[in-house]
């Protein structure tokens, strides 16, 4: 009983020693932002050349960066495995203002001086245009001279997803020709969504995959044949007796109603596979479905539906439903960095999906979420380190955000 009395008055101790320690923390953080943020201001007050005045504008830019076709889905292996803690679910009556918009929702003016970026940024990426202007855009896959950070895995990584999405946004220029079908009569792709000719080797025509393969999980966990008929590109999966798409059914499939409608299908399908439901066809937003979490479990141990994924936004950007990406990804944004699921899905997400989306402006709005709702910042590679600044400026204005973390999502 003694013991038991002495270990009781020691937790208590302890416990209040912890609580003391979180709150300066907490205290800390606080006034260390708020002098960074006095700082970024009192610079822009001395008219410093390197962080211009909000109201100069860039040229326009264009939609989206070609409606051109895809490049290979290469994802490392380490990314996918990597391990990240996952955060508390938490709820707020009110989130914070930044974390109401993702999206085209948020109206930013992203083409101001506050976004021109310099190739001498620490986190400048040879194979983003994302924040590029029209004038600034140079040669496809060809990298400029930067300045080098000092070595972080996480940007290394980045940068190598980097070249592969922003050859599929730019319409895959260096595609190999060893890859590049021969342009005949024949559309097998076409021809399957039409219901003219079954997929192979499985011998399954399109109506069958909607009917009989619906909430067949298994089935279509295991079977690693089907997801290039129903999602086709430019490059070659896993499937060799897949076709390649083509450049002429690209332009009859977007033309084709009853081809969009069954892709429009093989995407409920695939939805429903994962634990999401789509909740509005003409928007493209999505949300989770009843059986979500048994499904998420699935999405999470098994990293190759992440390869499945990009290759579901990379074939949404050129068979006609380019609107349907930035939903889906900001769903995994939000599910990832502000619920702390799908932690084997989280890198993917970040490298991948988001630079998937064709639209820069909705590539933007979605990457300013993911930074203000990221819970190490300081590790926050995705973006070059002058556009986290000036969002590092606007979070402290609001003090309140970062008691809270910054960590709840608009529900």
């Amino acid at each position: 009983m003694m013991a038991w009395l002495s270990y009781s008055r020691l937790y208590a101790v302890i416990e209040w020693v912890w609580r003391r320690l979180m709150s300066i923390w907490r205290f800390s953080t606080t006034v260390f932002l708020r002098g960074s943020a006095l700082a970024i201001g009192w610079r822009r007050d001395q008219g410093s050349r390197h962080d211009p005045e909000l109201c100069q504008r860039g040229p326009e830019e264009k939609t989206l960066e070609g409606g051109g076709l895809p490049s290979v889905e290469v994802e490392d292996s380490d990314c996918e495995g990597q391990r990240e803690a996952e955060a508390e679910q938490r709820a707020e009556p009110e989130p914070p203002r930044e974390l109401q918009t993702c999206g085209e929702e948020e109206e930013e003016d992203f083409d101001s001086e506050e976004y021109r970026v310099e190739t001498t940024d620490e986190l400048y990426c040879d194979y983003d245009s994302t924040w590029e202007t029209e004038e600034q855009q140079g040669g496809v896959g060809q990298p400029r001279t930067t300045r080098r950070p000092a070595s972080h895995e996480k940007f290394n990584r980045f940068q190598n997803a980097a070249r592969d999405m922003q050859n599929y946004r730019h319409g895959y220029p260096s595609i190999p020709q060893r890859w590049k079908t021969p342009i005949t009569d024949d559309k097998p792709n076409l021809n399957f969504y039409l219901g003219l000719k079954p997929s192979q080797p499985d011998g399954v025509y399109i109506k069958n995959f909607h009917d009989d393969w619906f909430g067949e999980y298994d089935t279509l966990e295991y079977v690693h044949t089907y997801i290039q008929w129903l999602f086709p590109l430019e490059e070659p999966g896993m499937n060799y007796e897949a076709s390649t798409l083509t450049k002429e059914e690209v332009k009859e499939f977007v033309k084709n109603s009853t081809a969009k409608d069954n892709l429009l299908k093989s995407y409920k399908l695939m939805l429903d596979f994962y634990g999401i439901k789509l909740c509005d066809e003409t928007t493209g937003e999505v949300e989770r479905s009843p059986n979500w979490r048994k499904r998420f479990h699935n999405l999470n141990s098994h990293t190759h539906n992440n390869l499945r994924i990009t290759r579901i936004l990379k074939c949404q950007g050129i068979l006609g439903f380019p609107h349907y990406q930035a939903p889906l990804v900001r769903f995994f944004l939000k599910e990832t960095l502000v619920h702390g699921e799908l932690p084997r899905v989280r890198e993917s997400v970040l490298n991948y999906f988001v630079f998937a989306v064709l639209d820069r402006r909705q590539r933007r709005s979605l990457l300013k979420f993911a930074y203000m709702n990221y819970d190490q910042r300081d590790e926050f590679v995705w973006c070059p380190k002058k556009i986290q600044m000036a969002w590092l400026k606007q979070l402290v204005s609001e003090p309140q955000n970062i008691m809270d973390g910054v960590l709840e999502s608009a529900q």
